[in-house]
């Protein structure tokens, strides 16, 4: 089979998935009359809302009688571990750079491993026809990227395409006709080479994505490194160590055709495919026939910086809004899950009613929340800590991360100011299309509950984009929330009444006749203290009234924040009620007489 493997790289709403869309219509993969989503690839109902690739894909174009596969990967560094595994599938890249943006963090975290794995390199400038692009400087930024990650000669020297993925065209200089996207098939057929590997040895094969399906059970995607296999072909699975997993027959083999999956009788070096019929194996194991002893080297996956605690609901309110509210199902559901995200860890604390689960950012721990949050479980979510290490000292280390902002001039100083107070160092600073990039080192544990913050000093116009960078020296302590909260001092629904005269107070997280209860968090204090406040007493009524006595209430909107945003915005004595209709926040100990008490025990 003359068969192409290739990976497309690019920074979050760079247009990746839009171009595979265009791709694979130009392809002849769907009937001229098919009806057809945009974005097919992010299939999941979180992608689609998010407008982000969270899951690795697979798609494949045949094209003059030459099969082209094309793995999606994400585009957040938080899901970066499943881009690290599926560049073992694959012989080159495109890296696909925003006309206007250039190459931003995530380009250069997946960049640099794809280029550690010798794969060879083509450059799209995708919206070209942006009228604030700038693609020279552009162009230049990403030598310079290239320069920076080390590159080899051969790496340095990589084709560029112009290309527009909404509209469907590239060309070799801006000059072309912008016709289609038939140059880059030809580049990609050109300049990637062919899969090495031996069609004559045993069969072998690296699992490199894990899903489930109901009817088949465990589906292992992976590329076929030598040899072939047939449906029910005997084979064995080894780890990393040469370990045997487990024997088993290969019940169902799958090749890729456009989106979907295809049933094959045969599969064949090069080629990726899914397989059924394993129990136990996992991803980074090699299936291979028996007679084969050494496994297939597999990247190692970086460690998770950042840790929450999952618990079972224990509010007033539990178990009345979702089905999934005991540890033992919360337990199952998160080992179910690190089986398949290898990103993520799971431990259980002592008294096995919580459990500490490892990722690598807010995002990726609130996406598994979200979605376990829809499947029906009741949750309470701790505030998140950063995993620190000990080098061969004893030196106490922790997770510092590149961040790139780009803001107007005008609040470029609040920016800088807030980052040294989170023990941030300024790193570079230059202007880029109208604003000014700068580029900081900071601690994980100052980026914690800061995205909000941002967005409010920058009227919204700011953008931040954030990449663990190294393990360094402990910084010492970093301020926290400054504001307390208000918390209720009842059980009920809320009042109109009440929430008006406690404006002056702070900010509500509440609209009227919302339930609450004693110890949830109601609202942000304007000072630093917490204050317990009765959000149920209503205007006590009477038969005397005076004109002009009588005050309209009118209630400003209460401030609404998302998952992620609530993760971030607790402190270490709070938490996050998740249920399947609701975001409640709320303090650990409901009792304030059991939060005095503790706090004095502390002090």
């Amino acid at each position: 089979m003359n068969i192409r493997n290739i990976a497309i790289i690019a920074h979050v709403d760079h247009g990746k998935t839009t171009l595979i869309d265009s791709l694979l219509g130009q392809s002849g993969t769907f009937r001229q009359n098919q009806s057809v989503d945009a974005r097919i690839m992010d299939n999941g109902d979180l992608e689609k809302e998010r407008g982000i690739t969270i899951l690795a894909k697979c798609t494949s174009i045949d094209w003059n009688d030459m099969r082209i596969n094309i793995v999606d990967t994400p585009g957040h560094a938080d899901f970066g571990g499943e881009v690290e595994r599926v560049l073992s599938m694959v012989d080159g890249v495109i890296l696909l750079v925003d006309a206007a943006e250039g190459p931003m963090p995530q380009t250069k975290f997946v960049l640099g491993k794809a280029l550690k794995r010798g794969l060879k390199p083509m450059v799209v400038v995708n919206k070209a026809d942006r009228p604030d692009g700038r693609i020279d400087e552009v162009i230049n930024e990403v030598f310079d990227l290239f320069v920076d990650l080390e590159a080899t000669e051969a790496q340095l020297d990589f084709p560029i395409l112009y290309a527009s993925g909404r509209d469907g065209w590239c060309v070799k200089e801006m000059e072309d006709k912008h016709e289609n996207l038939i140059p880059m098939l030809e580049l990609i057929v050109n300049h990637v080479p062919t899969p090495d590997v031996d069609e004559d040895a045993p069969f072998s094969m690296l699992a490199t994505l894990l899903q489930r399906d109901s009817f088949l059970g465990r589906i292992l995607t992976g590329r076929v490194y030598s040899g072939k296999a047939k449906v029910n072909s005997v084979v064995k699975s080894i780890d990393l160590n040469g370990k045997i997993v487990e024997t088993g027959r290969l019940t169902k083999l799958q090749s890729f055709s456009g989106v979907k999956r295809v049933s094959v009788d045969e599969v064949v070096a090069g080629d990726i495919v899914c397989i059924a019929g394993m129990e136990k194996t996992s991803v980074s194991d090699t299936i291979c026939d028996p007679s084969v002893t050494e496994p297939i080297p597999s990247t190692p996956i970086d460690p998770p910086t950042m840790a929450i605690t999952l618990g079972v609901n224990d509010s007033p309110f539990a178990g009345q809004e979702g089905s999934k509210v005991t540890s033992r199902m919360i337990r199952d559901r998160l080992f179910t899950e690190s089986e398949t995200n290898v990103a993520i860890t799971v431990k259980e604390t002592e008294n096995n009613e919580s459990f500490e689960v490892g990722g690598r950012g807010e995002l990726q721990l609130g996406v598994l929340i979200e979605t376990m949050r829809r499947e029906g479980f009741e949750l309470s979510v701790s505030r998140p800590r950063v995993l620190l290490k000990k080098d061969e000292n004893g030196k106490t280390l922790e997770p510092i991360e590149e961040v790139i902002i780009d803001v107007d001039e005008e609040y470029s100083g609040s920016v800088v100011e807030k980052i040294n107070q989170r023990k941030g160092s300024l790193v570079d600073m230059k202007p880029s299309g109208g604003k000014i990039r700068i580029v900081f080192h900071v601690p994980s544990r100052g980026l914690i509950g800061y995205q909000s913050e941002f967005l409010t000093d920058t009227r919204g116009t700011g953008v931040m984009n954030r990449i663990f960078h190294s393990y360094e020296s402990y910084k010492g302590d970093i301020p926290g929330r400054r504001n307390g909260v208000l918390t209720s001092n009842g059980q009920g629904e809320a009042v109109g009444y009440s929430l008006f005269n406690l404006q002056e107070r702070g900010t509500m997280f509440l609209n009227p006749q919302e339930k609450v209860y004693r110890g949830m968090l109601v609202g942000e204090n304007s000072r630093d203290n917490d204050l317990e406040v009765n959000v149920l007493r209503g205007k006590q009524l009477t038969n005397v009234r005076a004109s002009g006595t009588d005050e309209a209430i009118r209630l400003v909107p209460p401030k609404k924040m998302s998952l992620e945003e609530m993760i971030s915005y607790i402190s270490d004595d709070e938490l996050v009620e998740v249920t399947p209709q609701n975001l409640r926040l709320r303090k650990v100990m409901l009792d304030p007489n059991d939060r005095k008490r503790a706090s004095r025990s502390k002090a």
